[in-house]
């Protein structure tokens, strides 16, 4: 992260402003989000901003649309490929049952999993094309797209630019709070699928009593 902020930061104002929509334009299009979170590069515009080499509102702007132009491309590779993508990963490695859940997930959360989404790095990369897959209307996704890029982007360029010479503290920061929420986000998820399960175990089993048979009988 360390050699890639500092080349970053060496750029001159149009390579940087590339780069600031690039990188979360590709985050969740090719699932770069795994390799290269993307704040790492909007703070970098911020601070660029703080410098002079670039415009404040021309960073914003560039990474709103790369925020929002890569999740909608996510989302149409979801709709159209998603299926047959999963199909092919190796059960070992994404169980059938862990697929369909996440779509269950995403069918009950709505258009809150996209703005949620958007602020934990890996769910960046994941959460676009769920929507996808998951047949998501694409005008709710648009919405909440639109509102997570803009306050994703917005608050993570005021970040750097406040922050200004103290980058590498806010970076680091940053990186780090997107793990955590994509921790949180796991044991979210992990409690309502124990909580769901239990809940059909009891319903089997109050099916299975005695006297729910003999009533229906």
């Amino acid at each position: 992260m360390s050699w890639i902020s500092d080349h970053l930061l060496a750029l001159n104002g149009t390579l940087v402003l590339i780069a600031v929509f690039l990188l979360p334009a590709l985050e969740s299009s090719v699932f770069l989000g795994f390799l290269i979170p993307g704040e790492t590069a909007v703070v970098i515009g911020g601070v660029t901003a703080y410098n002079g080499h670039t415009q404040l509102w021309a960073v914003l702007l560039v990474a709103v649309l790369g925020a929002v132009i890569g999740d909608s491309i996510g989302y149409a590779v979801g709709k159209r490929w998603g299926d047959t993508l999963l199909g092919r990963i190796p059960a070992r490695l994404i169980k059938p049952s862990s697929v369909r859940q996440s779509k269950e997930l995403i069918k009950r959360l709505g258009g809150k999993a996209v703005f949620a989404g958007r602020f934990a790095a890996a769910l960046r990369a994941l959460v676009p094309g769920l929507c996808g897959v998951s047949e998501m209307r694409y005008r709710t996704f648009a919405v909440w797209n639109v509102l997570g890029g803009v306050f994703w982007a917005t608050g993570f360029v005021l970040l750097g630019y406040f922050a200004g010479a103290g980058w590498h503290k806010v970076e680091h920061y940053a990186s780090l709070a997107s793990w955590i929420a994509v921790g949180v986000a796991a044991l979210v998820i992990v409690g309502l699928v124990l909580l769901k399960r239990r809940a059909e175990k009891k319903a089997e089993a109050w099916l299975d009593t005695p006297e729910t048979e003999e009533s229906t009988v």
